[in-house]
């Protein structure tokens, strides 16, 4: 992505950036609800699948977080001159993208136990990510990693293990 692709991105939404921030902040927060929920409602039951809901992703996320400290890649608004949606004081740590990553491994967690709630959530996760790109805050490729990623670790925590 180029400075002048940002800007030709988010042209549409220029004059509406509180609507890009409010649906940025509402589909995390989604998330971040909606995965205690289940957590909640598998112990309720006694089931027993709520160890791997709780490990997968959290080991998936403690992994996601080193890496990115690891790559350490500068965010759009670091590397381009371009005045971002979405204000962040954040640097580098842009890859994977975490916010993406968490949607997608709660989606991919959602799948296995609630198929049509984890069809919605990762159909979310991809609006997630085309709103952190329009914000400013990820790469194209950082959201496509993090997307990757949380299925990637979902898939082989949860069906191929």
């Amino acid at each position: 992505m180029t400075a002048e692709q940002y800007r030709r991105w988010t042209r549409p939404f220029r004059g509406k950036e509180g609507l890009v921030e409010t649906l940025n902040r509402m589909l995390t927060r989604l998330g971040w609800l909606l995965y205690p929920v289940l957590l909640l409602a598998l112990a309720l039951k006694g089931d027993p699948r709520l160890l791997r809901c709780v490990l997968v992703p959290g080991v998936s996320f403690a992994a996601v977080t080193l890496v990115r400290r690891w790559i350490n890649a500068p965010r759009p608004y670091e590397a381009l001159e371009i005045d971002p949606i979405i204000h962040k004081d954040t640097k580098g740590q842009s890859m994977p993208s975490r916010h993406v990553f968490s949607m997608f491994v709660i989606a991919v967690t959602y799948l296995w136990i609630q198929p049509w709630i984890g069809v919605i959530l990762l159909l979310l996760g991809v609006v997630l990510a085309v709103l952190r790109v329009l914000g400013g805050v990820h790469f194209p490729r950082d959201v496509l990693v993090g997307a990757l990623c949380g299925i990637g670790s979902g898939l082989v925590g949860y069906w191929l293990l």
